[in-house]
């Protein structure tokens, strides 16, 4: 079985679709696969479906959609491995599980690439970091579980991933700016401080690419519009290090330059305290 969640749903047993047209299987499915091999208890696949008001009836409608699962799971499994479905979407005391190894699922993959390229970061080997990252992030394949409705669970689940997403963004960019990529990552930075306005990690990032490609007047520019909105629309100063980051460049301080500046910071640490 191979499931994908990085994206829209998937799931697939011998070249066929398990995944169920109707909503509620579906955030079944898509729940039991963020915990291959660990039992999901009822209450919690009840609250993802349901939320705080379960019906009566949840308990027996539950176990309708597992057996909905079950059958497209026989089914893709086919007749030679009677029973096989109800070995994989196992029952347990309390709850059902995926008897699934963790990397059957896509985001089991793309934690480990993660995991890998954080260490190189730490240790400067800057080139297999950005690679590791980039890895990662190809995995996507749009907005994790963009067709499935989700519930207060999923929804937690998302979340974390899709901040995990952006800060995966964010360290492949400080790799790629401490390999001297800076005039390479600048359209991709330039795209992303549009869509996250107030977010001070990312344009430190486009300061210092447009600071390193020779543009000074434009890295001094795009913190004056984060200050003015950061003002406006939060009543609050730009941070410490984005302040002294700003400085820095008024005075052309040579820890800016990519050869100078300390090999095991992110760009927005540059100029913290």
């Amino acid at each position: 079985m191979r499931i994908q969640v990085l994206g829209p749903l998937s799931a697939e047993v011998n070249g066929m679709s398990i995944v169920p047209t109707a909503g509620k299987p579906r955030q079944l499915l898509a729940l039991l696969a963020f915990h291959p091999g660990r039992v999901v208890p009822v209450p919690t696949l009840m609250e993802e479906i349901w939320g705080s008001n379960s019906p009566q009836s949840a308990m027996t409608t539950l176990q309708t959609y597992i057996l909905q699962l079950r059958r497209r799971l026989g089914t893709a499994m086919g007749p030679d491995t009677p029973g096989a479905a109800k070995e994989v979407l196992a029952t347990r005391h309390g709850g059902y599980l995926l008897q699934i190894p963790p990397d059957a699922v896509d985001v089991h993959r793309y934690e480990e690439l993660v995991t890998a390229g954080r260490g190189a970061f730490d240790r400067g080997e800057d080139v297999r970091a950005s690679s590791l990252f980039g890895e990662a992030l190809a995995m996507w394949q749009g907005s994790a579980l963009v067709d499935v409705r989700l519930g207060p669970v999923l929804d937690i689940e998302v979340m974390r991933l899709e901040e995990s997403r952006l800060v995966t963004v964010e360290r492949r960019i400080d790799a790629d700016l401490r390999c001297g990529r800076h005039t390479e990552v600048l359209a991709e930075l330039t795209d992303l401080i549009m869509r996250h306005p107030q977010h001070e990690g990312l344009h430190s990032q486009a300061m210092v690419a447009l600071y390193r490609s020779g543009r000074q007047a434009t890295a001094l520019d795009v913190y004056r519009r984060l200050r003015l909105r950061l003002v406006e629309e939060l009543g609050v100063e730009p941070s410490p290090q984005m302040q002294r980051l700003h400085r820095a460049m008024l005075t052309v301080d040579p820890a800016l330059d990519v050869l100078s500046g300390p090999r095991g910071l992110s760009t927005f640490d540059l100029y913290a305290a």
